[in-house]
């Protein structure tokens, strides 16, 4: 099929840093989708009907596949596969029928600036996305490049990194990349001065901790500190078994079946940046401290389910694992979940009373998999000496749902 639809990334500079495949897309296009502050790059002897964005912005697909078929130019700021409106539009457009011009990403132009090596650089966007995300890269020695919301980004990243312990991170804003606005500000995190930047700016961020910093591995087995509880949580050693029988997997989905306080999504999700996890919690102190912990640890995406298992699970999408941390004797959860997970996905369950212990023998029985006994004893002191005290002994069933 000859493609339709063109695609064109462009810069601060406007028509003037365009190609010739690009030019020659313009001045044949029908009609020209774009930003009103890319449209305004584009000069009369463009002919297309310029149409601007709608709001709300879900609209705009629908839009653009109303003239499928017709001559169509789609202008977007730098790559348009990178965190653009390409990546957006090939989710509903077969690659057929599209044409790609990239110009380079505000990261690349960033990374230049900078004079750092792009593979040795977190790259994170927040616009439109929660701020909290940065909170997973925080570690001495991360460089990160951000891509702002607005104008105010700099100064809230800036007061993270300070309430982090960060507070000498170096800081660049670095505005209207590659066009004659450009500009440059440094400064460091603790007492960041400008209230206010330029709407359109990347953040270069220079982590530097000090002694009084915290910073979490990305390593299954946070503290139990780490996380805001009422004492429902998979302690630390159990909750680092538990997620390698897990095994977290790019792109997989978890069900937090009884997430407490959501330690076993988080971790999870903290595993890769495209893990996801669903919370599933009845109680509501829990689910508020789900909400917290999952801001302060990083990964605000984990969803959270309010209600009871196995009701709540109804209409879910299928997960690639499932781990029940409270709830296994109630009737009709574990099977649920078991039926739910996709052939071939990882089923894991923990228990520490009698009764519970029980129902995993029988599953296990049932399903296959390995049971394994945890008991881990921690130094505490008795007088003046130091005793071995045993935390409840944990039963944990693990198991893969054949593939059929």
């Amino acid at each position: 099929m000859t493609p339709w639809l063109t695609i064109i990334g462009i810069g601060e500079d406007g028509v003037e840093g365009l190609g010739r495949a690009a030019r020659e897309a313009l001045a044949g296009a029908k009609i020209i989708f774009g930003g009103r502050r890319h449209l305004d790059f584009l000069d009369d002897s463009v002919k297309g009907t310029r149409i601007s964005w709608p709001s709300p912005f879900s609209a705009a697909c629908d839009m653009i596949l109303s003239h499928r078929g017709e001559a169509v130019v789609v202008l977007a700021s730098g790559d348009p596969m990178f965190y653009g409106m390409g990546a957006t539009l090939a989710r509903h457009i077969p690659v057929q029928e599209m044409h790609i011009l990239p110009f380079p990403s505000s990261f690349s132009l960033a990374a230049a600036r900078m004079a750092w090596a792009l593979q040795d650089v977190t790259l994170l966007s927040v616009h439109g996305r929660p701020l909290e995300i940065v909170h997973a890269h925080i570690q001495s020695g991360n460089r990160l490049l951000i891509l702002s919301n607005d104008g105010g980004t700099p100064g809230e990243v800036a007061r993270v990194l300070e309430a982090r312990g960060f507070g000498m991170s170096r800081i660049t804003v670095l505005e209207h990349l590659g066009g004659p606005r450009e500009r440059r500000i440094d400064g460091i995190a603790s007492g960041w001065p400008y209230e206010r930047a330029a709407d359109l700016n990347v953040l270069a961020v220079e982590c530097r901790g000090g002694a009084e910093a915290t910073a979490y591995p990305l390593l299954a087995g946070l503290p139990d500190a780490a996380f805001e509880n009422d004492g429902q949580l998979t302690k630390r050693d159990v909750r680092a078994a538990t997620l390698a029988r897990l095994a977290p997997l790019p792109r997989a989905l978890l069900w937090d079946v009884g997430a407490g306080c959501g330690s076993i999504g988080i971790e999870w999700m903290r595993a890769h940046p495209s893990c996801r996890a669903i919370a599933i919690e009845a109680h509501e102190g829990r689910q508020a401290m789900i909400e917290r912990n999952r801001l302060a640890l990083g990964v605000p995406g984990l969803e959270l389910v309010s209600g009871e298992a196995p009701a709540a699970l109804q209409g879910l999408e299928a997960p690639d694992a499932v781990f029940i941390g409270g709830g296994f004797t109630d009737e009709g959860v574990a099977e649920a979940c078991w039926q739910s997970l996709k052939p071939g996905g990882r089923f894991v369950a923990n228990a520490v009373t009698i009764e519970s212990e029980m129902l995993l023998v029988q599953w296990q029985r049932r399903i296959g998999g390995e049971l394994t006994r945890l008991a881990v004893s921690h130094a505490a002191p008795l007088g003046g000496f130091e005793v071995w005290r045993q935390a409840l002994s944990v039963t944990m069933l693990s198991a893969v749902k054949p593939v059929r």
